[in-house]
């Protein structure tokens, strides 16, 4: 019943329940995995609106330092 709600209340007004109700499961999932692609797109050109100058999310992160010489434990 979820995904019925959401498909009715997220699709912009082109599903109504019954049609959604009557939908293979599939049809319905993919209906809503491309509102969900079209919903990120939106938001991360918001996003670069908002601030033109800042870099994707992803790669703000600092890397992950890797140490140069990797020493051995000495045997005894």
């Amino acid at each position: 019943m979820t995904e019925i709600h959401d498909l009715v209340f997220h699709g912009g007004g082109g599903f109504i329940w019954s049609e959604v109700y009557n939908m293979p499961i599939t049809t319905r999932r993919f209906h809503i995995r491309k509102i969900n692609e079209f919903n990120k797109k939106q938001q991360q050109e918001i996003d670069k609106a908002k601030n033109p100058n800042r870099v994707s999310s992803h790669k703000d992160k600092p890397p992950i330092h890797q140490p140069d010489i990797v020493t051995k434990a000495s045997k005894k």
